[in-house]
């Protein structure tokens, strides 16, 4: 009879009212929110709920079992790897989109575009006023996500040529809260997921071709590969999860879900 409780209980948790839980990228919860809540439009037995916290957030929660998918906007590091190896698990990538990161200053600033060196100079703080790259004579005040952020990692990786951050460069928990900081501060500047830019703050055109040509973030120019700073964004999952999360996987990487990540002002994979 426990034999038979025991395997019920499985069935129910590996069925469709299991409930998924997903954590992490702040960048990726947009996008995340939206196709939960149209999947469980069309899935009434399923329950999804999303909660950010960054990148390192949800990958740790993978790894201890809190969470059955760990939402990154960065590859999962070979320590991360190693961990959820000793705990004797194994789990999957996908790719579930794409973004197009951006560089934001306050809408009032003139400065309307910026060399690859020119952002690095301004983040690791040998810049420090906006005088120095054609702008106003004012101080730069610079916004960075947290170091358990993917998107943090990933402008240090390939933005900043892996150079430190500025001590002098304040550190956020969300995304959120680099646009609010922004939108209030006259010289400050920051970075954020396309799908975060709004009218409360100015995305400038970069250059990487030592100020060559100078390519402002979109959709198109991310659909057409002229805009530098692309990155993929993930859902990592646990191979003992599979049966339960794939549907709503699969649902995101279907026609629809990747419609929607269009709407959230991502870029939808194949395109």
């Amino acid at each position: 009879m426990k034999t038979k409780i025991i395997l019920f209980a499985l069935s129910l948790y590996t069925s469709a009212y299991f409930a998924q839980k997903l954590k992490g990228s702040d960048t990726v919860l947009p996008l995340a929110q939206k196709e939960a809540e149209s999947y469980m439009k069309s899935n009434k037995n399923a329950k999804v709920t999303v909660t950010g916290g960054g990148s390192g957030v949800g990958l740790a929660a993978l790894v201890d079992g809190t969470t059955e998918i760990g939402m990154s906007s960065r590859k999962m590091k070979m320590t991360e790897k190693i961990k959820l190896s000793d705990a004797g698990k194994a789990c999957k990538e996908t790719i579930i989109a794409y973004d197009a990161l951006a560089v934001v200053v306050n809408p009032s600033n003139k400065v309307a575009q910026l060399t690859k060196d020119q952002i690095e100079g301004i983040f690791t703080g040998k810049l420090k006023n906006w005088k120095d790259v054609g702008g106003d004579d004012l101080q730069i005040v610079v916004y960075s996500r947290e170091s358990s952020s993917g998107t943090y990692e990933f402008f240090k990786e390939h933005v900043m040529n892996n150079k430190n951050y500025a001590s002098s460069v304040l550190s956020m928990p969300a995304t959120g809260s680099i646009i609010q900081s922004i939108s209030q501060t006259k010289g400050a500047i920051g970075y954020v997921g396309l799908a975060y830019v709004e009218k409360d703050v100015k995305a400038i055109k970069v250059s990487f071709d030592k100020g060559k040509t100078f390519v402002g973030p979109s959709l198109a120019t991310a659909l057409d590969k002229t805009y530098p700073i692309i990155r993929p964004l993930y859902y990592y999952y646990l191979t003992t999860f599979e049966k339960a999360v794939k549907p709503f996987v699969d649902y995101c990487l279907s026609a629809e879900g990747q419609k929607i990540v269009e709407q959230v002002g991502y870029v939808p994979l194949g395109k």
